[in-house]
């Protein structure tokens, strides 16, 4: 085939009215149109070229926090063993659960055929700190010495009652995979606070308990149907933190530098050429992956750190890729401005054996947690940083399969679950949202998944209604359709 006959069959829609409204037709069809209809921000400019900005040319509200940091515990915590304490549950071992309670509610495979639904208290001692007479497991030991540091709410719940699409449902605003990450949004709107760093990071943990996890895939970080660059960048904790950082053998920084520019030049012309704005993409990666080969391994040297920096994060903190080690990276990623950082720790999809593997699950982040607080707190960072803890949803107070004093297994459970938040314009030292005496139902201040993420968006100074994209025909948000701001956690 011709090649020109080639070109012009490849051609695509958006490729023809890129270079139409270059020309001089567009300037009399532009009057007969909406003024915003290429607008994806009500209010705010179209979006711009891969830069440093975000969409939103204002701010709907003063931002309380200006970066995120997401510690996702992915597998869903035991609300009962760590946060809601209810001893009442003590004298009914092994009772059934009344269905006045359950009222018919849905279970999952796992559990729906059991003829018996035993109760199960939890073994664990649960005290009272802070101002707040927060009532924390025994197995947080360091995170209760900063209880009156975090906002704790007893009353988040969901409809997804999977992993897979309640995480999916966590950090995207949807089960339906396709859909952009929280990251991915804030990158969108608010754009980069630092040009040598990705906006948006991925660390991923080891973890302890002897246990499969659940997997975890890119579109929970990814950009959907937003421009690629807005997606996260994972780094890895074995050899470069990202792929290809280092140049080959006989290869200059010099030599690397004039072959990054020579591409970019290519992919420029290439780009007035087609108008495809993934090729803008390919030119912001490009330069970032040049950048990031000096500020990368300067960030993940650890080797600067004082040793009282290692004694606040425990021994962890020295092995790279555990959850203490992450946290420590986080700080110093919010240090140089990095907008969203998501640490994921899995393993705690706890069906069985949930004695032997939950402390050691807790081991893992207690003293890792207690330490980013402390850490940036005395740095200044914590009055501007968010942070926000917690799983996909919760888990049954009744036992799934055999039921011991000393053993037992918890289902999965979205009707009530418990996250906490710390810094960024949240009140310290609440708590949030109350469940009945079988932890099963809310019975005051119920916050959903859609609520948690307009809550973020605020105190980043984001109306969540306002931050959307068009797509295939209509305006989409992180929030879809629902979401509040939950004003009663809000310093």
């Amino acid at each position: 085939m011709d090649p020109f006959e080639e070109y012009r069959l490849l051609e695509t829609r958006r490729q023809f009215f890129g270079r139409l409204a270059r020309g001089l037709g567009p300037i009399a069809l532009a009057s007969l149109l909406n003024e915003n209809l290429f607008s994806s921000v009500a209010g705010a400019v179209p979006e711009r070229q891969p830069g440093r900005s975000g969409v939103l040319e204002k701010l709907h509200y003063p931002p309380r926090a200006k970066r995120v940091i997401y510690m996702v515990m992915n597998g869903a915590p035991s609300q009962l063993d760590l946060f809601d304490y209810k001893p009442k549950l003590l004298e009914m071992f092994d009772a059934d659960l009344p269905e006045s309670v359950r009222m018919g509610q849905r279970l999952t495979t796992m559990t729906s055929g059991q003829k018996r639904f035993p109760l199960a208290p939890s073994i664990y001692k649960f005290a009272q700190y802070g101002q707040s007479g927060a009532w924390i497991s025994e197995l947080l030991p360091h995170l209760a010495t900063v209880v009156d540091e975090i906002a704790i709410i007893k009353s988040m719940h969901t409809e997804a009652i999977n992993h897979d699409p309640a995480i999916t449902y966590l950090l995207t605003g949807s089960q339906i995979p396709g859909r952009p990450s929280l990251g991915a949004w804030l990158s969108y709107g608010l754009g980069s606070l630092n040009r040598d760093l990705p906006t948006f990071v991925v660390l991923h943990s080891t973890w302890s308990a002897k246990r499969d996890a659940q997997a975890i895939y890119e579109r929970l970080w990814g950009a959907g149907f937003l421009p690629s660059y807005h997606q996260g960048v994972s780094f890895r904790s074995k050899g470069d933190p990202v792929l290809y950082l280092s140049n080959p053998p006989g290869v200059s920084p010099e030599s690397r530098e004039k072959t990054v520019q020579a591409v970019v030049e290519l992919n420029r012309e290439l780009y007035n050429a087609l108008g495809d704005p993934e090729i803008q993409t390919r030119i912001s990666q490009y330069e970032m992956a040049f950048r990031m080969q000096f500020s990368v391994p300067e960030l993940t040297d650890l080797s600067q750190e004082p040793e009282e920096t290692f004694e606040l994060y425990g021994e962890d903190a020295r092995k790279p890729g555990t959850f203490a080690a992450n946290c420590l990276l986080a700080r110093r990623l919010v240090e140089r401005d990095v907008r969203f950082v998501q640490i994921f720790h899995r393993g705690w999809d706890h069906h069985y054996d949930l004695p032997r593997d939950l402390p050691l699950q807790c081991r893992d982040v207690d003293q890792a947690c207690r330490a980013l607080i402390i850490d940036l707190k005395r740095r200044g960072l914590l009055e501007d940083t968010l942070l926000v803890w917690g799983g996909e949803f919760g888990r049954t107070v009744y036992c799934q399969g055999t039921l011991t004093k000393t053993n037992y297994g918890r289902d999965h459970h979205p009707r009530c679950f418990t996250m906490w938040l710390a810094g960024g314009g949240v009140k310290p030292g609440i708590v949030y949202g109350e469940t009945d005496d079988f932890s099963y139902n809310i019975i005051k201040d119920p916050v959903h998944i859609h609520d948690l993420n307009a809550t973020i968006l605020y105190l980043l100074g984001i109306d969540h209604t306002k931050l959307t994209y068009r797509f295939q025909g209509r305006e989409f948000r992180l929030t879809d359709v629902a979401g509040n701001v939950v004003k009663g956690i809000l310093a």
